[in-house]
């Protein structure tokens, strides 16, 4: 019995003294974990700015004159002058066509006339002394009468003789071909020896002028019609009198050399909903030719309060709608739906759902929730709106904002 005590009195004291420890323990109170501090993130305050606005259009160019060589007499051509591929000057000659046969008609107009003006005085005189016979009445009045009409067809013959010889000197005149403008020349399309015809469907030669050169754009009547009603609005200032044109070549390059505008036309192509733009653009250097794609930059106006949002400081909800985070004075987040009217360099034209002032979050390194409490802190990331005076690359509605990046503001809703 001795050892089975001896092992109960162990398991008592045991006990007591983990109740004793267990009471110690309780008697002190656990310390709670801090709370975390609130998310930074990164604001740029929104300030109004004075923004030219331009519209992209695409368009290529087209020479400022053009001038098909077509031949205006039949006959072989006997010799080229220029050379295919540079400049001529209007009046030099181009092609020269046999002249032998329309100089020997030139001759014979010339000999008929002076056989029809050789038997003008005869007849005068003739005409001259019967009218006096006739009134001393020596004479009949027939008489009289036949030469005078013998006179009066001698110089209508005079005349058809001078109108032929004017013809023959016309034709003669065509043989050699001239250019009726300045500019470059391609190639040609017939050799020495070659047989042309007058006014033949198919040309020379092709002259175009290209110093200076037009570009042919078209723009959509939606653009047109929003910018009427921007106007009319007095959204933005200015119109098509005020308007410069720039120009970017295929490449992306900028054209050094600044246009203007010379019409709209006033007929919509129903096949595309749009109008064309003629523009005007100095070519000195004959960088431009024709046929080239390029892209016009055409000024619209100035809007003088525009509010430019950086991009990445908008995104989009499931159904595409742009969303921006603004933190308020208490430091909570608040979520807008800002209205973006387009694109302005690297950043949005916003005309609703944000305000001169508004703290724009544009960074994060987390999750923000609207109501969330954060710390804002200026944005030194370098994407602050762009400078007053920039230009709007695009026309119409911004369709994307943002590029995904982990620098935006995330949105959970």
């Amino acid at each position: 019995m001795r050892p089975l005590r001896h092992g109960v009195i162990t398991r008592l004291y045991l006990l007591a003294a983990g109740a004793a420890l267990l009471t110690a323990g309780c008697g002190k109170e656990q310390a709670a974990p801090p709370a975390p501090p609130p998310p930074e993130v990164g604001t740029v305050t929104l300030a109004p700015q004075r923004v030219t606005l331009t519209t992209e259009l695409p368009g290529r160019t087209s020479p400022y004159l053009v001038a098909e060589i077509r031949p205006q007499v039949n006959g072989l051509i006997q010799e080229r002058e220029f050379t295919e591929g540079t400049d001529v000057k209007k009046g030099s000659v181009l092609y020269q066509i046999d002249p032998a046969p329309y100089q020997a008609a030139y001759d014979q107009a010339a000999a008929a006339l002076e056989v029809a003006k050789a038997n003008l005085p005869a007849l005068r005189s003739r005409a001259e002394r019967m009218r006096g016979l006739a009134e001393a009445r020596a004479a009949g009045q027939q008489q009289a009468d036949d030469a005078e009409a013998a006179l009066h067809q001698a110089e209508a013959n005079v005349t058809a003789a001078e109108a032929a010889l004017e013809a023959a000197r016309v034709n003669l005149s065509y043989t050699p071909i001239k250019a009726p403008i300045s500019g470059r020349i391609g190639r040609s399309a017939v050799t020495i020896g070659a047989l042309v015809t007058a006014f033949q469907p198919t040309p020379l030669a092709t002259v175009q002028q290209l110093d200076p050169i037009y570009v042919d754009v078209t723009q959509a009547t939606a653009e047109v019609l929003r910018l009427q009603r921007a106007l009319a609005k007095g959204q933005i200032t200015g119109g098509d009198s005020s308007r410069s044109v720039k120009l970017l070549l295929e490449d992306g390059t900028p054209y050094g050399q600044a246009g203007r505008l010379e019409f709209r036309d006033v007929t919509v192509d129903p096949t595309t909903g749009s109008v064309a733009l003629r523009m005007v653009f100095p070519n000195p250097d004959r960088v431009l030719l024709p046929g080239m794609y390029v892209r016009a930059v055409v000024e619209e106006g100035v809007v003088d309060d525009a509010l430019l949002v950086p991009q990445q400081g908008i995104t989009r909800d499931p159904k595409g709608n742009p969303v921006a985070l603004v933190v308020q004075s208490d430091g909570t987040v608040e979520q807008r739906a800002p209205t973006i009217d387009r694109a302005v360099g690297d950043a949005w034209l916003v005309t609703g759902g944000l305000a001169p002032g508004d703290r724009l979050i544009v960074e994060s390194k987390g999750q923000v929730r609207p109501g969330q409490t954060v710390h804002a802190v200026p944005f030194e990331g370098g994407a602050a709106p762009a400078s007053a005076g920039a230009a709007a690359a695009s026309g119409g509605a911004a369709s994307s904002a943002g590029d995904g990046s982990d620098r935006q503001p995330a949105v959970e809703g």
